[in-house]
């Protein structure tokens, strides 16, 4: 399989947008070579939006009942948003119940190395490491052996994939954990070898995935799950130049590593500035490749945008005008100034759902707004 790149520059994240094959994506997009868009990257990061790509794939002609699997994978995302936006800090433990069967809080050093002793999976983590990708499918399942095999509260582990990830979503990414762990969910997530050679092209026939489903929860933690690690996950941002300078005639526009949109007030003069907080960082650790990726989707995409290294406090210290605005957001809640509106799809949908299903009912009567 060709390993997916990841191109930093918006008018080809547009062409890709455009070159969406929706009812493919319906047919295949659980399998390793399937017909997935490659956009999560630039959702995450706020390049694009979800309404944005709703839209635009609605607008070659498509009835939402034809592409409806792919409305709703985009609905999943906001979905999981909404989850964060309702329980805070909350997202960060259980949701709905404790981890069951849990051995330690730690994270699986086999997990780190790639040799959970699954060979599908040992390709995908290292091919994370490489890429900064791993297909959905594979996630899961890695998730799976992790927590429900290995035994290993979620939390760290979801810390390890987030930090790796180049769509790294605190959202999705902490809900799917939990999801497969089942603190999300009614039960816990696993797939057996059998599903794993189907899905990622495999052909492996031994190993503790390799039973049926009722027995595969009942046996001991495998010796390639046993070993855990303390997690270390170092984060170097970049120095920024003291001499920093800002017109405080002008707004100050504040982009952070979830928030680089183009789009977004583009043609007023101002100050534009991404701000990587320390504090931030400290608290979600991400590596030097996805760093690096959120540094060039900044720079090549938004003219003039500066880099501060630093609190918003600094930052605002350093301003010294009026105006600071920002985008409405579970990150930015620190931020003073003018909070402009979060760009959900469903904007009508009122209330918190308490699960998918529920959500996409109430979404399902405004889908046909996605195209206005």
């Amino acid at each position: 399989m060709n390993q997916p790149i990841f191109t930093t520059y918006y008018t080809e994240v547009l062409n890709r947008i455009d070159n969406i094959d929706p009812t493919g994506y319906a047919k295949t997009r659980n399998f390793l070579d399937g017909g997935v868009t490659y956009l999560s990257p630039y959702i995450s990061r706020g390049l694009i939006t979800l309404p944005q790509v709703a839209k635009a794939v609605l607008e070659k002609g498509y009835k939402p009942y034809q592409i409806e699997k792919f409305l709703q994978e985009l609905a999943w995302r906001e979905f999981f948003q909404r989850v964060w936006w309702h329980h805070g800090e909350g997202l960060f433990t259980d949701i709905k119940q404790p981890q069951q069967q849990v051995a330690h809080s730690q994270m699986i050093q086999g997990v780190v190395d790639g040799t959970t002793g699954i060979d599908a999976i040992d390709q995908q983590i290292k091919n994370l490491y490489q890429t900064g990708y791993m297909h959905n499918h594979a996630r899961m399942y890695t998730a799976g052996i992790t927590c429900n095999i290995g035994r290993a509260h979620w939390l760290q582990p979801s810390r390890w994939m987030y930090y790796h990830l180049l769509d790294g979503d605190l959202a999705s990414n902490t809900c799917s954990w939990q999801w497969v762990a089942g603190s999300f969910s009614s039960k816990k997530y696993i797939a057996n070898q059998e599903n794993i050679n189907r899905y990622l092209y495999s052909n492996q026939s031994d190993g503790y995935l390799s039973q049926p489903y009722e027995n595969i929860f009942d046996q001991a933690i495998p010796a390639a799950l046993q070993q855990t690690v303390n997690l270390q996950l170092p984060v170097t941002l970049p120095n920024t130049d003291a001499t920093l300078t800002l017109d405080e005639n002008k707004a100050l526009l504040i982009y952070t590593t979830c928030w680089l949109n183009p789009e977004w007030r583009k043609d007023l003069a101002a100050n534009r500035v991404l701000l990587l907080e320390p504090s931030h960082f400290k608290k979600y650790p991400v590596s030097e490749k996805v760093l690096a990726f959120c540094l060039a989707l900044a720079k090549e995409n938004i003219p003039g945008i500066k880099i501060f290294t630093g609190e918003f406090e600094d930052l605002k210290k350093r301003f010294g005008g009026d105006t600071i605005a920002s985008l409405e957001h579970p990150l930015h809640q620190h931020f003073s100034g003018v909070k402009d509106p979060y760009p959900w799809m469903y904007p009508q949908v009122q209330g918190y759902a308490s699960s998918f299903f529920s959500f996409w009912k109430k979404c399902e009567k405004h889908i046909v707004s996605l195209s206005k």
